[in-house]
């Protein structure tokens, strides 16, 4: 049975509730944007400031919970999420578009999650340090830091919930969790999971909203101690910003302008292969998405030809489709601002070997469909290659060495990741 979102989807100790002002917003398919899962709490300031008291008031009873206990109900969520695996990841198809393969591998890493980070329940917390005095005996223990806010992103909604939430409840801390706008019914079952986990009321709260609402003031508030989020790396900035100006702890994880290296000497079906996977799954949606190819002269000709006889392949649609290996951008204003992209690499001088449309015909026509896009001729300098678009968007660079690889590929202000294709 398919769940209905109706507004009460605030989750404040351990009761469902609505957003004070009584506002909503909707999830659609971004596969079918006339298709709507629901209508979600849209939460401000006096609903975020809700559900940090009732953290804060869980929190002392939670952190006396011994680690073992606090385990055992994490090994419990990992149960319960290999039992909805499937629920879960047709949702996922639904509501941000990831094909199924791919949401399956999402839900999946959730679960690993939870029974690694449940070990640790019973495994050493601290240390011992030899003292130079005889009568005196020096440890150290790893301890809760109190309230925890987790402001997370769309395109991994399950899996990244799962690696800030599962560790911080583990620590004995509570948390409350604010997703992104265009994944809150994956948060209200991942939430109520948690709950028939056995997760006392008030150590898992939820908030769906906005950043700008909802998000800005669970990092403002004073009660919470540590914010962690993954998101862009503007939004990323201006959090940790924030936090130092009110001295609380932050960890962030932000985007990224990966390379993919590939010298003459590469197995050109590998590294083709990795390239076409890298670049154009989850749609170019991932921090970690390969936008820049760099090739070694001497190999670059054939590379591009087999790139893009691979590319032209690709079977696109709508993610619950047994074949689609791409599906859709996850909102049109995310799909404007890829192909704002490819128009300013255009008019930069890069070549456009294939691509470069929204897709509108047939099965097409009410989602949020981009066409893979390669460019070549592209120079370190273009804007395309030093700026994440976050969509399926890929430029080629010839290199002459190892070494001018790595000086193109370090020539951004992103460090994140890198492949090399060598043998």
């Amino acid at each position: 049975m398919t769940p209905v979102y109706e507004g009460n989807t605030n989750a404040i100790a351990g009761v469902w509730t609505a957003a004070r002002s009584g506002q909503t917003f909707a999830s659609t398919n971004p596969a079918d944007t006339d298709q709507t899962l629901g209508l979600f709490a849209r939460s401000r300031a006096e609903d975020v400031d809700a559900a940090v008291k009732a953290a804060k008031a869980a929190y002392p009873m939670w952190r006396k919970t011994p680690a073992p206990a606090r385990g055992a109900l994490l090994f419990r969520m990992g149960q319960l999420l290999e039992r909805d695996k499937e629920i879960l990841s047709h949702l996922m198809v639904r509501e941000m578009g990831k094909v199924l393969i791919e949401a399956r591998g999402d839900v999946q890493e959730a679960i690993d999650m939870a029974y690694y980070i449940a070990a640790f329940g019973r495994m050493p917390d601290g240390a011992t340090v030899s003292s130079e005095r005889a009568e005196m005996h020096c440890f150290a223990r790893r301890v809760p830091v109190g309230v925890v806010g987790l402001i997370t992103p769309w395109n991994f909604p399950v899996a990244i919930p799962s690696w800030k939430m599962f560790p911080a409840l583990l620590a004995g801390n509570t948390v409350v969790l604010k997703p992104a706008e265009d994944t809150p019914a994956l948060a209200v079952e991942f939430v109520k999971l948690m709950f028939e986990a056995g997760f006392p009321a008030g150590v898992v709260n939820l908030i769906t909203g906005f950043g700008e609402e909802a998000g800005a003031a669970l990092v403002e508030h004073p009660d919470v101690a540590t914010i962690s989020f993954t998101g862009s790396t503007e939004t990323g900035k201006a959090i940790a910003e924030r936090c130092g100006k009110l001295m609380k702890r932050v960890s962030c994880e932000l985007g990224g302008k990966n390379a993919i290296v590939v010298l003459d000497d590469a197995n050109l079906e590998l590294a083709v292969k990795g390239a076409l996977w890298s670049a154009f799954g989850t749609a170019g949606q991932r921090c970690t998405a390969a936008s820049r190819l760099i090739v070694q002269k001497g190999i670059k000709e054939k590379f591009v030809s087999l790139l893009l006889e691979r590319t032209r392949e690709v079977k696109m649609g709508a993610g619950i489709s047994s074949d689609a290996q791409i599906g859709p951008i996850v909102n049109r204003t995310q799909l404007e601002r890829i192909h704002s992209y490819v128009e300013i690499g255009k008019s930069e001088g890069a070549t456009l070997l294939t691509g470069g449309e929204v897709l509108t015909e047939g099965e097409f026509a009410k989602g949020c469909f981009y066409a893979p896009t390669i460019f070549d001729h592209v120079t370190p300098q273009m804007r395309i290659a030093q700026e994440e678009i976050f969509g399926p968007v890929t430029s080629i660079l010839e290199a002459d060495s190892l070494d001018h690889a790595l000086e193109i590929a370090n020539g951004t202000a992103y460090g994140l990741s890198l492949s090399l294709y060598t043998d």
